[in-house]
């Protein structure tokens, strides 16, 4: 796409929107939540309404120095917020506001693209995509300013496949008479390769995923397919249910008409949510499945405790309303209705093990993954293995738990 198209494409696609409502407004809730939601702004440890992932989006691609310079661009606007306390609530689309300061970067790595050639030319469209994706950070339901940056995302993540040098093919996987869209990105097509199936969070899009392939897979000779979550991106007309799994489940069974895979070694990674959906899956298709990666997956512990899930931050909150399609929210019935999300209220993780080996790990002191849970999933999975990540520094820790995770889903495909 020109620079000159793109730009009128963001201009055309947010000239509506100049006073679209913000992201934190969106969510109604009960009026009898109110002391809990004033408890969470006033709250002194955030300055900012989104959970900001910074390591996750250094290490998907976004230049840390950039980075900051977005972050205080938000947190210095001189503009009205929605919430004084949280820096990130800057209403209308310009200077300060979320989706205009992360588009802005996109906007200005997809003009970069357009002065290389070939594998550079594409990083730069792939950097631009995640960017407009963080620009819709945490892509909630009706929040306008978050689906256009949606479709700029989509876009350029589009351009950047047809530069590079790698395969990416969108496919199209029949499910409920509708079709799920997932990317499969290939090193080659030389002969069928053994594919890992990813799956981030409630809160990512699945063209944010690139990063791993091309730094972790590629060089394997690893074909790596990303799914959304029901509920995001391009998996949005399907509302989340405790089946977390069922899209993945229907991915899995049309593996073997795909003719680029090797549908005899098929891993699975699943992020957060992610990991909840990929460990209930490694139970239900034991025959099909390899290895199973969860990174920091809510499994029993957070789910079960009405308590523990009301002090989840706004955010967190706002994004399980919109995933389960929630128009008016009581945090009480929705930390209520969590508790069937428990994959051992589901009834797994209590008396059968499934011969699936799952490495379920997640960073020291992470409160919607603790030990208890990975050790769990460890306990009712054969050859399954916890691990907590200790680090000086949480940057270590991400890559270190990415590095055992691909290493060990490499020995198990292979073995």
């Amino acid at each position: 796409m020109s620079e000159e198209v793109s730009k009128n494409l963001s201009e055309t696609l947010f000239v509506k929107h100049k006073q679209a409502r913000e992201t934190s407004a969106l969510t109604q809730y009960m009026p009898s939540n109110q002391s809990v939601l004033d408890e969470k702004k006033s709250n002194p440890d955030t300055a900012w309404y989104r959970n900001l992932h910074r390591l996750q989006w250094a290490w998907q691609g976004v230049d840390p120095i950039e980075q900051e310079a977005v972050l205080a661009k938000i947190a210095s606007s001189k503009h009205s917020r929605t919430e004084d306390n949280w820096l990130d609530t800057v209403m209308g689309y310009h200077s300060g506001n979320w989706a205009y300061e992360w588009t802005k970067l996109g906007m200005e790595h997809q003009r970069r693209s357009g002065t290389l050639d070939g594998e550079s030319a594409a990083d730069e469209l792939f950097t631009a995509s995640l960017c407009f994706s963080i620009a819709g950070y945490p892509h909630l339901k009706n929040d306008n300013l978050a689906a256009q940056a949606q479709v700029l995302a989509h876009n350029a993540y589009a351009e950047g496949a047809k530069k590079t040098k790698y395969v990416i093919k969108q496919l199209e996987i029949p499910y409920q008479n509708k079709k799920v869209t997932v990317n499969l990105h290939l090193s080659n097509t030389e002969k069928p390769q053994p594919v890992v199936i990813v799956c981030a969070g409630l809160d990512s899009l699945q063209s944010d995923m690139w990063k791993l392939f091309k730094n972790h897979f590629a060089k394997r000779d690893i074909a790596m397919l990303t799914v959304d979550m029901p509920s995001v991106g391009h998996s949005s007309h399907w509302p989340l249910s405790e089946d977390s799994s069922s899209l993945v489940q229907a991915v899995v069974n049309e593996l073997p008409k795909l003719p680029w895979v090797d549908h005899f070694k098929v891993g699975l990674i699943g992020f957060r949510f992610g990991g909840n959906a990929m460990v209930r899956l490694s139970f239900l298709e034991q025959d099909k499945i390899k290895a199973c990666v969860s990174l920091g997956a809510p499994i029993h512990d957070v789910l079960s405790s009405p308590d523990k899930l009301k002090q989840m931050s706004k955010m967190y909150l706002d994004v399980l309303a919109s995933r389960l399609g929630k128009s008016v929210v009581d945090i009480n019935s929705l930390a209520g209705q969590m508790t069937a999300w428990s994959l051992k209220s589901q009834g797994f993780l209590q008396s059968r093990k499934t011969k699936v080996p799952i490495l379920a790990l997640s960073l020291e002191g992470d409160p919607v993954s603790p030990l208890s849970d990975n050790q769990l999933v460890a306990l009712f999975s054969q050859y399954g293995k916890a691990k907590q990540i200790k680090s000086k520094t949480i940057t270590q820790g991400y890559e270190q738990s990415l590095d055992l995770a691909i290493k060990w889903l490499e020995d198990e495909l292979f073995r």
